[in-house]
């Protein structure tokens, strides 16, 4: 009896060691497709991909992103899978796309490569923010403007508004700027360099509550403008404006370093800019 116990022990235990691999094996797996393995590996891969992109959008993940990814993963190993049962890998476009896509992959890790060797510091940061802070002082505006394309239609409507009709409602109506016509004309504070010179001119003539008496003409027709108020330009703290900073210099960079590789590349071609 010692003999059998010692026996079925060892062969328990044979046993029990065996079962074990296959489970290991399963546990670098998310699911078996006709007899292939889906690696794990896979969906981590997907899952920080897709992680890296909402980080830098802003965005946040879904709550059940690992069970979107696994999805994702499983069904295209069945797609692919049959691509390659119909022999499609062997043909000339799938051959092409997988070429751009491999310049692109290491286009992309060349640029993910130089933004992590070159980033942007806090004293990049800093001396960028010191110079728009200085280009931003001094008065701001609240303004209304109308937009038309002819002189006299411009003469009329202000006309009208010396006779006693409003300002909103006559820019709503008639002017041609998309972008503030819905709101009665209405452009919010902005510092005068936000507008073109015949504007920004014409505007700082004027007082809280006037008026131009004459149309204003610029590249993009005639104003008619309003100011309603004015104040001395407030610019946010750096730790409110710090990520824009960041990525406006950081896409600054990247873009100098396109430039350098073009420009020390030997081609006969010819860019276009």
């Amino acid at each position: 009896m010692m003999k059998l116990s010692a026996a079925v022990g060892a062969w328990l235990a044979l046993v029990s060691g065996a079962a074990l691999l296959p489970l290991a094996a399963q546990a670098q797996n998310v699911a078996i497709v006709n007899g292939k393995a889906v690696p794990k590996a896979r969906v981590d891969a997907l899952i920080s991909q897709v992680s890296k992109q909402a980080e830098e959008q802003g965005q946040q993940m879904p709550p059940d992103l690992e069970k979107r990814a696994r999805d994702k993963v499983v069904q295209d190993e069945i797609f692919v899978q049959e691509a390659e049962k119909r022999g499609l890998g062997g043909s000339t476009d799938y051959k092409q796309q997988m070429e751009l896509a491999r310049q692109a992959i290491l286009i992309q890790t060349l640029f993910n490569d130089y933004r992590k060797k070159n980033p942007v510091t806090d004293a990049d940061i800093q001396a960028e923010y010191e110079k728009f802070k200085a280009q931003s002082t001094g008065t701001e505006y609240k303004t209304r403007h109308i937009l038309v394309e002819k002189e006299d239609d411009a003469k009329a409507l202000i006309a009208q508004i010396k006779a006693g009709a409003k300002f909103e409602e006559l820019a709503k109506k008639n002017s041609k700027d998309p972008g503030s016509a819905e709101r009665g004309g209405d452009l919010d504070w902005a510092n005068p360099s936000s507008f073109v010179p015949e504007f920004s001119q014409a505007m700082a003539k004027l007082g809280k509550g006037q008026m131009t008496q004459e149309p204003v003409k610029s590249q993009f027709g005639w104003h008619i403008i309003k100011v309603e108020d004015t104040r001395e330009a407030k610019f946010p703290p750096l730790e409110e404006v710090k990520p824009q900073i960041q990525q406006r210099l950081g896409t600054m960079k990247l873009a100098q370093f396109r430039d350098e590789l073009r420009a020390k590349a030997k081609t006969d071609y010819k860019f276009s800019n």
